[in-house]
C-alpha cells in the first residue's frame, strides 16, 4: 500500500496544505477556525470524501470526516485543533501568517502547534483514499476549533463531545506532541505521549490584622502568604512513579546506555534516589524540570496580589497557582498535599480543574507506532512512553471512552528541540520531516486498519 506512493510529491502536497492553513489567520480569541474547516472540506470534498462542518458558534468552525471501514473492528480516530495563539510579528524573521519556505523550513504560527499536523492528518486521509485502502475500521478526522482557550465549555472538541458524540466515538485516538525525536546522551529517542497530568488552578489567601503600616506585627497577612509560598518553593510536592513515567524512565535509561545519564535516569525510579539526583543538579537545566514535573504534583506560582496603599498592612494577601496532578490523583488528593506544605491556616480556592489521563503502552497499537518509528529512523535507539506535563484536548474524549496516543511523526534536526517552538517566536516545522510524519502516520494508520 505504500510502494506505489511517490513520496516526494506527498511531501510537497502536505507542505501546500501546511503553507495554506498557516495563512489563515485563526489566532484565538477570536479563533475564526471555520476559515480552516472550509479550507478542509474543499480539499477532502475534491477527493470525493464527504466532510461535515459543523458551527459551533459565529466563526468557529470545526470538521468531520469519515472514511468507511467494513465494521469487523471499531474506529481510529485522528484529530487536532486549527486555532493559534497571538503572534507578535515584530519579532519573528519571517511573517507569522505568510507561510514561507526558508533554510528548509515552514515558517508560521502554528506551524508546531499544530496545523502541522492538520495537514499530516488530512494527507492520511487524501492517500487512503486514493490508494482505495480496503479498511476493517473506519477512520475519523477531526480538526477542531478552540483548543488553545476554550476548557470545558470551549467551541471545539468538548462543543462535539457534547453535540455530536457519535461522529468521533473511537477506540484510539492519535493527536499531537509526540512521534518527534529528541537526543538521551547523544543519541536519538522518540517519544509518544501516553500521559497527561490534570490541572488545578486555584487561588490561596491568607488574613491577618489590617493596620498601619508604621507599627508593624505578627499577624501580618502578606507575611503569611510569603512564608507559605516559601515552603512551597523549597519542598515542592511529595516523589511518585507512575506507570508512565516508569515506562519513561527504564526506556530512556536503557537507551542512554552505562553513561551518568543512564545511571541518573535509574536512580529516579526510587525516591531517595530521585531527590539526590535533583539536588546535584545532574540532568542539567532542560531536562531536570522535566523529569521532576513528570514525577511529582506541581504547584507553580504565577500571580500574586496583595495591598492597596503602601502605608496600610492589608488584611489579604492572595497567590494564584497553577497547579498539575498527577494519574491517580484528583483534585482532593492534590489539594491535601498542598495544604500539607503550605498550611491549613491559608484558604483554598479551585478556580479550574481536569482530570490527569492515562493510557496503557502496552498495546499492539503503541507496538505498531514504535515498528514504524524505528523502521524509518533505524538510527533512533528507543520509543519512550512519556508524560505531558501540560493539557490537551484528549481529556475532554476521555468520558466518551477514547483513550489517546500523542502521535505525530515529526523528524527533527538534531538541534532543534521542538517544544521549544510552541508558543514561540519564529514558530516553524522542517519541510523534509513532515513528509518523512505523513508516511509514518500512514504506514501506522493502515497497518492499524486495514
Amino acid at each position: 500500500m505504500t510502494d506505489s506512493i511517490h513520496w516526494p510529491a506527498v511531501t510537497a502536497e502536505v507542505v501546500r496544505h501546511l503553507q495554506a492553513l498557516l495563512r489563515l489567520d485563526t489566532t484565538n480569541p477570536p479563533g475564526n477556525e471555520l476559515l480552516a474547516a472550509e479550507y478542509l472540506a474543499g480539499v477532502l470534498r475534491a477527493e470525493g470524501l464527504e466532510p461535515q462542518v459543523l458551527v459551533s458558534a459565529p466563526g468557529r468552525g470545526n470538521l468531520v470526516v469519515r472514511l468507511m471501514g467494513n465494521g469487523q473492528k471499531p474506529p481510529l480516530l485522528l484529530y487536532s485543533h486549527t486555532d493559534v495563539v497571538p503572534a507578535e510579528p515584530e519579532h519573528w524573521t519571517h511573517p507569522p501568517f505568510a507561510g514561507e519556505i526558508a533554510d528548509g523550513y515552514v515558517w508560521g504560527r502554528g506551524a508546531a502547534d499544530m496545523k502541522d499536523t492538520v495537514a499530516e492528518q488530512l494527507m492520511v486521509m487524501l492517500l487512503l483514499k486514493r490508494q482505495g485502502v480496503r479498511l476493517e475500521r473506519d477512520v475519523i478526522f477531526a480538526a477542531a476549533a478552540d483548543e488553545e482557550i476554550g476548557g470545558a465549555d470551549g467551541f471545539g472538541v468538548p462543543w462535539l463531545v457534547k453535540h455530536h458524540p457519535g461522529l468521533i466515538a473511537a477506540e484510539f485516538a492519535l493527536s499531537e506532541v509526540g512521534g518527534y525525536n529528541m537526543n538521551f546522551a547523544g543519541r536519538p529517542v522518540y517519544m509518544v505521549q501516553v500521559a497527561e497530568k490534570g490541572t488545578v488552578w486555584l487561588k490561596v489567601r491568607a488574613r491577618g490584622k489590617p493596620g498601619h503600616g508604621s507599627v508593624p506585627h505578627g499577624d501580618n497577612a502578606v507575611v503569611h502568604l510569603a512564608q507559605a509560598i516559601d515552603r512551597l518553593a523549597a519542598q515542592g510536592l511529595p516523589y511518585h512513579l507512575t506507570n508512565a513515567a516508569s515506562g519513561f524512565l527504564a526506556a530512556a535509561a536503557a537507551s542512554a546506555g552505562d553513561s551518568p545519564l543512564g545511571r541518573a535516569l535509574l536512580a529516579l525510579k526510587t525516591e531517595a534516589g530521585a531527590a539526590q539526583v535533583f539536588a546535584s543538579g545532574a540532568l542539567g537545566p532542560d531536562l531536570g524540570p522535566f523529569l521532576y514535573a513528570m514525577l511529582h504534583n506541581t504547584a507553580t506560582p504565577t500571580g500574586l496580589t496583595a495591598g492597596l496603599k503602601t502605608n496600610v498592612i492589608p488584611g489579604v494577601a492572595e497567590v494564584v497557582l497553577d497547579g498539575r496532578n498527577l494519574p491517580g490523583f484528583d483534585t482532593a488528593a492534590f489539594l491535601a498535599e498542598l495544604r500539607a506544605v503550605m498550611g491549613d491556616h491559608l484558604e483554598y480556592e479551585v478556580t479550574l480543574d481536569s482530570p490527569p489521563l492515562e493510557t496503557p503502552h502496552h498495546t499492539p497499537l503503541f507496538a505498531l507506532m514504535a515498528d514504524a518509528l524505528r523502521a524509518h529512523d533505524p538510527s533512533a535507539t528507543a520509543v519512550i512512553p512519556y508524560m505531558m506535563s501540560g493539557a490537551t484536548d484528549a481529556k475532554y474524549l476521555a468520558p466518551l471512552g477514547v483513550p489517546t496516543y500523542g502521535f505525530a511523526p515529526l523528524k527533527l534536526p538534531p538541534d532543534m528541540k521542538f517544544m521549544e517552538m510552541f508558543h514561540a517566536h519564529d514558530e516553524r516545522a522542517p519541510v523534509d520531516g513532515l513528509g518523512w510524519g505523513v508516511r509514518v502516520l500512514y504506514e501506522v494508520v493502515v497497518k492499524h486498519c486495514a
